[in-house]
This record gives structure tokens, sequence and C-alpha cells, in this order.
């Protein structure tokens, strides 16, 4: 089975891989995930923040941007002795200011999902990259995505970061054509 050249043959990456990059993602709450652990992987490998995303998911309050907004000096304070995140108090105090800018778009757009989603028209480009290199680290879709959620107050969703968001949540098929899942997520809404 071909699949694209980053994944490694550690299981969680191949199921990640597998199951989830690329294909197209349209729920709010599991956006904001994305783009939280997106921004936390920075300067890191996606591999260790997957391997720390279930740990993420307790520590963040299931990812709700309601009670991360709200988060205070204290709960910051245990967050950065967590060793089960990564603990950049800076990638820290962004999820707070991410989940207010989340809350005030979520509400003017009524939802999450369709103020992102319009940075692609509502419909995930489909590439058709043939190798890895091919495969752009920006574009001019990541790029006006992040300079809207930067006037917008979100931290750490430079070009780089909102691409890696768009290809994880399918707003781009970057499966490489002849890798098996490229067929499976071509099209799809």
């Amino acid at each position: 089975m071909i699949r694209c050249a980053w994944v490694t043959d550690d299981p969680l990456y191949i199921k990640y891989h597998d199951m989830e990059w690329g294909v197209p993602l349209h729920e709010d709450t599991k956006l904001f995930e994305m783009l939280i652990l997106e921004g936390a992987q920075a300067g890191l490998s996606w591999l260790t923040i997957l391997k720390r995303r279930e740990t993420y998911r307790i520590a963040y309050d299931g990812f709700d941007p309601a009670k991360i907004a709200k988060w205070n000096s204290t709960k910051i304070d245990q967050l950065l002795k967590d060793p089960g995140i990564i603990r950049n108090r800076l990638k820290v105090e962004s999820a707070i200011i991410n989940a207010r800018a989340y809350l005030k778009v979520r509400d003017e757009f009524n939802s999450f999902d369709e103020f992102i989603w319009s940075f692609v028209e509502g419909r995930p480009i489909q590439n058709s990259w043939q190798e890895i290199g091919q495969i752009p680290a920006t574009t001019a879709e990541s790029e006006r995505m992040s300079k809207e959620l930067k006037r917008r107050g979100f931290k750490f969703v430079g070009s780089t970061i909102c691409y890696a968001f768009m290809q994880a949540v399918g707003m781009v098929n970057d499966h490489v054509t002849d890798c098996f899942r490229y067929a499976l997520v071509k099209d799809k809404p």
C-alpha cells in the first residue's frame, strides 16, 4: 500500500494519515482543536503533537473554546507543569487568545466552519502532486487566511501553520497522486 512519503512506520502516524489527514472537516470544535494543535506544533514534528493529542484534549477542556477563553493564570501555571503537553507559555497563552477570537468569529459568521472554509470557497482544493517535494509550504489561500486570522487577533497562525491546518482538515487534498488515500478524499465536500 502506497502512502505519502512523510508517513513514518509509527502506527499512530499511519492511522492519522489513513483516517484523518486530508478528509474535509466541518465540525467547529474539531476545527478549533486542529488550529490550536497546529499552532502547538510550530517548531516541532506533527508526530510529537499527535502523541500528545489525547492529553491535550483532557488538559485543554475538550478544546471547548468557551472554557478556554475563561482560563486564568492558575490554569496556565497548571498547564505549564503538565508533561503531557508542550509546555511553552506563549503557546498556552495563545490558546486563550485564540479561543476568544474564535468565539467572536463564530458569532459573526454563525459558525467557524463557514468562516474558515471561505478561504477555499467552501470546497477542497484538489491538487495533483506526484512527489512530496512539489507540495508547497504556503499558498495564496494560506497567506490570506493567516492575514485575516491575525487581523482578528489570533496567534500562532502564520501562513505555514495555516497551510498545514488546511491540509489536515481537508481544505486541500495534498495526498500525492500515487497514495492510496488520494482518490478516496478527492472531491469530497
